[in-house]
């Protein structure tokens, strides 16, 4: 099929209505409200290393036909798909690396759709378009993270090197409370979560705010504990403030704060988005150090919220082993990466051919020690 894309200078310059009709309401990290949040709050921009240029396709009826959320990239930081040794064996046989092409939700590895289309067909529009940017404009190569399993079928047939690496997720099996999922664990691990819970909120009282309920009083208290957890973990943070009150003003009913206070002040807390049917658990931070208090706010919590809402999954982010014995299980995770230059697509091909079979086996080994009950 024959199609013609174009490059916008960012998700702001697009018609908010018509994006989030491609985009639909599954998935809030997709949505303009939050990609124009980041570009507008300065968080993903020129200036950051995230270049907003998505790809567009136009249909007959003068309408976005299709879509693509792309950023041009000058590094490889806040992207959870780790490229640098790539990069630098790219750059040591003489290329330049950078910039290259990310087609991704900048800072967030949450799976998701890549591909925005009403028509299928123009799905594939959509991958050969970034594939004419790269070569058009001298990048090394393009990288599709975090897309869905149901887009991996496709960026196969165009040729391009699919990797696979893993999360954990909560998924619901019908609970009615949260003791209903305690019941389904193994004993000694059932007691161990109780024992955690009531240790961490020992002296603390939690509070879960959403919608009109969140004030910017409430940012102010979570861009201090977001801060500090961004400086431990990245050297500084990739966000910045002004993004979660846009986030606040755009889409506050699809956000849920979990604070725990102490004495009605708040020491720590988490950020999640509500999707569809599913709870993502974003950020997270605190300003006192309390044993087990991590778990209670990011994983219990949203747990919890999950079940008496009767959502589907929670997705807790990148990494995480810990997660395992909170009842979180291994899924695998999927990206797609088209390299331009032939013998360098061919080192990449062989590694991630490795790479694949012992994720695999780690995954299924994991598997393996979920801590619910067997038989």
């Amino acid at each position: 099929m024959d199609v013609v894309a174009r490059l916008a200078a960012g998700i702001s310059s697009v018609d908010a209505a018509q994006w989030d009709a491609l985009a639909g309401t599954g998935n809030p990290f997709l949505s303009h409200a939050f990609l124009s949040a980041l570009e507008e709050s300065g968080s993903a921009t020129t200036r950051t290393g995230w270049q907003p240029v998505p790809i567009l396709i136009d249909g007959a009826d003068g309408a976005l036909a299709a879509a693509m959320p792309a950023y041009a990239k000058s590094h490889s930081q806040g992207e959870y798909v780790f490229d640098h040794a790539w990069a630098d064996a790219f750059e040591r046989a003489g290329g330049d690396y950078y910039p290259k092409l990310q087609i991704a939700v900048p800072f967030t590895p949450v799976p998701g759709r890549r591909l925005l289309a009403r028509d299928p067909a123009l799905a594939s529009g959509l991958i050969a378009a970034a594939e004419a940017v790269v070569r058009n404009n001298g990048l090394s190569s393009a990288h599709a993270t975090f897309i869905d399993e149901a887009e991996v079928p496709l960026f196969e047939q165009a040729g391009w090197l699919i990797r696979i690496d893993r999360q954990f997720h909560w998924h619901n099996q019908g609970f009615a409370v949260f003791d209903d999922f305690l019941d389904s664990l193994a004993s000694r691990k059932r007691k161990a979560i109780r024992k955690e819970r009531a240790s961490a909120l020992d002296g603390l009282t939690v509070r879960l705010l959403t919608g009109p309920e969140i004030t910017e009083t409430h940012w102010d208290a979570f861009w201090t504990f977001y801060q500090d957890t961004g400086s431990r973990k990245w050297g500084q943070p990739y966000l910045t403030r002004s993004f979660f009150s846009l986030l606040g003003e755009r889409m506050a009913d699809r956000l849920l704060l979990v604070f725990a206070e102490r004495n009605g002040w708040p020491i720590a807390g988490a950020l999640n988005l509500i999707g569809g049917d599913t709870l993502y658990g974003r950020y997270w931070g605190a300003v006192e150090e309390v044993p087990h208090l991590h778990f209670e706010i990011c994983y219990y919590q949203a747990i919890d919220f999950a079940i008496e809402h009767g959502l589907a999954r929670v997705e807790a982010g990148a990494q995480g082993g810990h997660k395992l014995a909170r009842g979180y299980q291994p899924v695998p995770t999927y990206s797609a990466h088209f390299i331009a230059e032939p013998g360098f697509r061919d080192a990449v091909a062989r590694y991630l051919e490795a790479e694949r079979r012992a994720v695999v086996e780690d995954i299924e080994e994991l598997a393996e020690m979920t801590p619910f009950k067997r038989g």
